[in-house]
């Protein structure tokens, strides 16, 4: 049993198996050689896994961020975030962030903003003159915000793993979100002091107000979103629903930029990526299982406490962990695998789980950008068209300041638990 949920999966991870193959292959010879558990057990527990009523969120928020993400919402959302800004240092820079982070707050997806925002925003600091490194890696790593702030896919996907509110997860998100957004927009002014790099136009009331009201349908998202969550209009479910209606009559009716095959097309892709998530679930929940079987969680616990760690040293210890992890496999693949085995690691050093759902989604979110696998790379690099070692390059202060902001919510659990506090 130990080859097969231990060195099995490792080696096909190596030879390049999707990760829902790995799951699925790994536990089907576990089965099969090591058990005595009739077979049926897998498809009853893949189904069963995507029997939640919280992931038909998921489909719901891809699809709002599809339609958004097609018209000229973008561009709406950074004439409106440059006209607050004003002539800051780094201008473009700090609207990037802003900008990123309100997208983020619409779809949850880092690569939709990623590529969206990017092809937006990076023409514009090439054309002011920012360095070429500086630009791809603020927006290689700014897309990663997206899965902190709420709404955020891994985020529910953590929900149904960890059997914790997804309201409470979304609150808990904000000032971790925010704080990270700070952190971005201050090195992005101290940065283009220290480079030279002018601000944009003076703040106007006119044209900012003006801005405001072109962009004002596609602001409006994320207020209906999370006030409705937040509120206690509707559930998390409820609002990804709605949001997507109001993507659909915002970009079809009053924006009347998409055309009927836009929007069947928009569902097409939501399609795709909805079954990429789907299947991963389905096929972790089989995985999981097994390790709860086989008591695997309960023999880690047993470990770490004959280590006698403090709570400190047992944070630190996940961190590093997931921060691995999070260099090779994608959030949603190392969420569903780690939840079950880490909850009751959490548990017995008393962490709350919503802190940990938060730790463990910044230490993901740093992933997405880490080199060499990280997925915002290559997106940027698809959009951009410029070298992987100028995204690299770019990239490394970026890093430092997650890590930074890693640090601070870890052993700061207040900045997690204060939003949840705050609506629960």
């Amino acid at each position: 049993m130990s080859f097969a949920l231990g060195f099995l999966p490792i080696a096909l991870l190596l030879a390049g198996f999707p990760i829902y193959l790995v799951l699925l292959s790994s536990s089907a010879v576990a089965l099969v050689f090591f058990s005595n558990t009739p077979l049926n057990i897998i498809h009853q527990t893949m189904f069963g896994s995507i029997d939640a009523f919280a992931l038909l969120a998921v489909p719901f928020f891809i699809y709002a961020g599809e339609l958004m993400g097609r018209g000229s919402v973008a561009q709406r959302l950074v004439d409106a975030v440059q006209a607050g800004v004003g002539n800051v240092r780094g201008s473009l820079g700090v609207t990037t962030v802003g900008t990123s982070a309100i997208f983020g707050a619409i779809s949850g997806v880092s690569a939709a903003t990623v590529a969206t925002v990017g092809r937006i925003m990076v023409p514009a600091m090439r054309r002011a003159k920012y360095p070429e490194h500086f630009s791809a890696g603020l927006i290689t790593a700014v897309g990663a915000i997206d899965i902190i702030i709420p709404p955020s896919v891994p985020m529910i996907v953590y929900g149904v793993a960890a059997q914790e509110s997804v309201p409470r997860l979304y609150a808990a998100g904000i000032f971790p979100g925010l704080l990270i957004g700070l952190m971005l927009a201050l090195y992005v002014i101290w940065y283009a002091r220290r480079a030279g790099i002018p601000g944009g136009a003076p703040f106007e009331m006119g044209r900012f107000f003006g801005a405001l009201r072109r962009g004002l349908w596609a602001l409006g998202a994320p207020v209906i979103i999370l006030g409705g969550i937040y509120g206690g209009v509707f559930s998390p479910t409820e609002a990804a629903a709605v949001a997507c209606v109001y993507a659909a009559l915002v970009t079809k009716f009053i924006y009347r930029e998409l055309s009927w095959r836009d929007i069947i097309q928009a569902a097409s892709q939501t399609a795709y990526f909805t079954a990429q998530i789907l299947i991963v679930v389905a096929c972790a929940s089989v995985f999981a299982w097994l390790l709860t079987v086989n008591q695997v969680p309960a023999a880690l616990v047993g470990w770490l406490q004959a280590l006698e760690l403090s709570t400190w040293q047992v944070l630190l210890a996940l961190n590093i962990l997931l921060l691995l992890v999070g260099c090779f496999i994608d959030p949603l693949s190392a969420i569903l695998i780690l939840t079950p085995l880490l909850m009751p690691i959490v548990q017995s050093a008393g962490i709350h789980p919503v802190h940990f759902g938060i730790v463990l989604t910044v230490n993901l979110a740093i992933g997405l950008f880490h080199p060499p696998f990280g997925i915002n790379i290559f997106v940027a690099q698809s959009v951009l068209g410029l070298p992987l070692n100028v995204i690299y390059r770019g990239i490394v202060p970026f890093l430092f300041i997650y890590l930074i902001a890693l640090a601070l919510i870890t052993y700061i659990p207040v900045i997690s638990l204060a939003g949840m506090r705050l609506f629960f």
